[in-house]
């Protein structure tokens, strides 16, 4: 039989192992004595991530560390050039914001220039207790308990006292947050919102899926995925991550809420038709929200006139000119 073979690794050089006899049963023997301690022989582990990384096996995710807050800033000390944004994002009892409630805020605001991110000059983290108890399901997705909210508070005015400076208010899903929000608070009604999930085209800049916990991971992050402020300052860095010749997410982001958005409505559209709108990306409206009765889309102002083509070749058959309403940033993702 053949004796086995064992791989050995040098994590500490050979003459930081002194050899020492050892007597068993009369004989003396030598034996290796790890050096104490271990680890003043081993490499820093920003060393040993590189080294690993470097041989193509392997890929090492760190820490995401938020960005340290700018001491004794206030809007007042804005420069001309300057804008001010603020990510948030909210946890709650439910999808519902009509009968849901927060019961997690977040918010972190940065300032920004046309060159992108520059300082993180304020955050904002607070929970809430709820009128109801936390169900499980909720626990189980934010992490958050009863325990963790009881006596806890989010005073209104206080929040409208955070966002009221900010140019432009971020969350990764806009049509989500927004309307807790504005039901919470006063401010943010009046305020431009961006949305990260769908303003911004990820694939184009090289990543897979939108969802935060994935953009994190392929910028090599990870985080406490569980709390509304470490998601904020996770999408912060997401924001911020420049990929060779893509450029960043951000400023694509603050471009496309530069723009309008238009809302087109396929009002009395063939029925025989609805899989082809379908497929174009229409969704139904059954009109019981004061829009009309009928298939919908948003689109960037600059597809109106391809999407006026298609409605006019492919669904209408005739010239047509669709009922449109156009939204800027301060009127997108409204309840």
């Amino acid at each position: 039989m053949k004796a086995a073979h064992t791989r050995q690794f040098d994590l500490f050089p050979a003459e930081a192992v002194p050899e020492k006899p050892v007597r068993r049963s009369g004989r003396a023997r030598l034996r290796a004595v790890p050096p104490a301690p271990l680890q003043a022989a081993l490499p820093d582990p920003e060393t040993m991530a590189s080294h690993l990384e470097a041989t193509g096996a392997y890929k090492v995710l760190r820490r995401l560390e938020p960005r340290p807050v700018l001491p004794g800033w206030t809007p007042a000390m804005k420069r001309p050039d300057e804008s001010i944004g603020v990510i948030l994002d909210t946890e709650t009892t439910g999808l519902d914001h009509s009968t849901d409630e927060i019961i997690e805020l977040g918010m972190v605001m940065f300032t920004y220039d046309a060159n992108g991110i520059r300082d993180v000059v304020d955050v904002f983290s607070q929970l809430r207790e709820p009128r109801t108890p936390i169900r499980a399901e909720i626990t189980r997705i934010t992490g958050i308990t009863d325990d963790m909210v009881a006596g806890r508070s989010i005073d209104p005015a206080e929040v409208a006292a955070f966002v009221a400076p900010a140019d432009l208010v971020i969350a990764h899903n806009a049509k989500f947050d927004r309307p807790f929000c504005e039901r919470f608070a006063a401010g943010f009604a009046e305020k431009d919102w961006a949305c990260s999930v769908a303003e911004v085209d990820w694939a184009a800049l090289g990543f897979e899926g939108s969802k935060l916990t994935y953009l994190v991971g392929q910028c090599g992050l990870f985080h406490n995925g569980h709390r509304a402020v470490d998601d904020c300052h996770a999408l912060l860095e997401v924001l911020a991550f420049e990929r060779e010749a893509n450029g960043n997410a951000f400023s694509r982001l603050v471009a496309s809420a530069r723009r309008r958005r238009c809302r087109i409505f396929a009002i009395n559209s063939p029925f025989d038709l609805k899989d082809v709108l379908k497929a174009r990306g229409y969704r139904w409206n059954d009109g019981n929200d004061g829009r009309p009765k009928s298939w919908w889309i948003e689109i960037d102002e600059d597809d109106c006139e391809s999407e006026h083509r298609f409605l006019r070749d492919e669904i209408y058959r005739r010239d047509v000119e669709p009922l449109a309403r156009w939204l800027t940033a301060a009127e997108r993702y409204k309840a």
